[in-house]
């Protein structure tokens, strides 16, 4: 894969990325999981350019932290809600009576603390997705710093550090809107590679 190659599908990738958090885009998720293919792509062929393996390595990390951290989310969070509703007396087989139930359930002795346990898996599913949030944004700022000293582009390094603060604020709205913008950083990053550049230097030890 040339360099040429390398840059475009990586900011193509960080576009579609960036662009696919609205509806009308997303198309259930797979706009941004193209963009996440792509990206991982180019970093594969700008590892190969430049000789340095951690660029593809700490992103490639990255990744599988993510669909572990997010798989790990949804597991806790259904086991949690599936425990509830059978202590709650809710089940498939009597659904068209959960409103009758849930209006004469005791909400003030054991329906309460039915609810309290919820809540308490609820908050420990977020710390867990909080903690994989956190490393994968540490493993890709390790990635976008390798390649922002290959490739000269110091965009790549300023994409990671925000991407690492925003990974950090997530337990409010800003942390969310800074990765996002992280996404548009990255594109520019990506298209800012110079093609006509000296042979790359040597792997960096780090």
């Amino acid at each position: 894969m040339t360099l040429e190659t390398s840059k475009n599908l990586g900011g193509i990738g960080a576009i579609l990325m960036f662009v696919g958090v609205f509806p009308y885009i997303n198309s259930y998720g797979v706009i941004p999981l193209v963009g996440l293919i792509l990206v991982l792509i180019a970093m594969k062929g700008l590892a190969d350019y430049y000789k340095e393996a951690g660029i593809f390595n700490n992103a490639l990390y990255a990744f599988i932290l993510a669909i572990v951290g997010v798989v790990a989310f949804i597991a806790i969070l259904f086991t949690a809600a599936l425990n509830m509703l059978s202590q709650l007396g809710l089940s498939a087989a009597n659904m068209a009576d959960w409103a009758t139930i849930l209006s004469t359930y005791d909400w003030t002795g054991a329906g309460f603390s039915t609810l309290m346990n919820f809540a308490a898996y609820v908050i420990a599913d977020l710390v867990v997705l909080f903690v994989f949030v956190l490393v994968t944004a540490i493993f890709l700022r390790k990635s976008l710093r390798l390649l922002s000293a290959k490739t000269g582009v110091g965009m790549f390094g300023t994409t990671g550090l925000i991407l690492l603060i925003g990974a950090i604020l997530t337990i409010i709205v800003i942390g969310i809107l800074l990765i996002w913008i992280a996404m548009l950083l990255l594109a520019v990053a990506f298209f800012s590679i110079r093609t006509q550049q000296a042979p790359p230097p040597p792997p960096t030890q780090v």
